[in-house]
């Protein structure tokens, strides 16, 4: 990993930076990137995490971390009202543009994460693709997404797994290490563009630990979805019911 890329890591504010002007980059690629990353899958993940929400038709969702808008589009399209968040504009602009896929509402927010600008207890249904991973402090986006779901509110979250097992890792990494240089190099000119994606795992607590925060920021009934062998999940997880 190049001293640019690792500097991206020294703290949450530097973490923070790196994440805006990255996603600001390749906004106009994104659903490319997506699609060759997970061999044509993502669209089949995206529509699993729909089913596992069990979407209430009527109900107020959110999704963070919206990117293009193919989650808020899939939860329009079942029958929520939907504001669907992300921290770069222009990913928002490229959601704006794709074809409305339901009736009711779909409002598009450029917000933080870490900071959502949201009252409290409004949404039934917290949904993030890609998000938690790269959040600069993963308990503090998870006390938000805590403070704007109501009680008994349910959050999923689709990312990339970090394996347990140390031969699997190694190999898993290098590969997205592999492809994101060539990708990056193609695409942007610069080969650090998409290692992002495998240092991040490398720092990231896996499926389990997330779970294990969940649990810590008051999340109960925690379900782990393996995808496609274990190396992609959807956490599933819900707040206790109202006192």
């Amino acid at each position: 990993m190049t001293p640019r890329l690792e500097a991206a890591f020294d703290s949450p504010a530097a973490k923070s930076g790196h994440v805006r002007r990255l996603f600001a980059t390749i906004a106009d690629r994104y659903d490319l990137i997506t699609r060759v990353l997970s061999y044509g899958l993502d669209g089949r993940w995206k529509r699993r995490l729909l089913t596992l929400a069990a979407v209430q038709p009527g109900e107020s969702a959110l999704d963070l971390a919206s990117g293009t808008g193919d989650v808020a589009r899939l939860l329009q399209q079942a029958g929520a009202h939907v504001v669907g968040l992300d921290v770069t504009h222009r990913m928002l602009q490229l959601a704006r543009a794709k074809p409305a896929a339901g009736r009711l509402p779909l409002v598009w927010t450029v917000g933080d994460m870490a900071a959502l600008p949201l009252p409290g207890r409004r949404f039934t249904l917290v949904t993030t693709s890609y998000g938690l991973r790269n959040v600069p402090d993963l308990e503090t986006a998870i006390d938000e997404i805590v403070r704007v779901l109501a009680p008994g509110g349910r959050l999923l979250s689709l990312d990339f797994n970090r394996p347990a097992n140390g031969t699997v890792r190694a190999a898993y990494l290098a590969y997205l290490t592999a492809v994101g240089s060539v990708l990056g190099w193609l695409l942007h000119g610069d080969s650090d563009t998409y290692r992002y994606i495998a240092a991040s795992i490398r720092r990231y607590p896996g499926a389990e630990g997330v779970a294990v925060r969940l649990r810590q920021c008051g999340f109960v009934d925690v379900q782990i979805v393996p995808i496609l062998f274990g190396l992609m999940t959807i956490h599933v997880a819900r707040l206790p019911p109202a006192a």
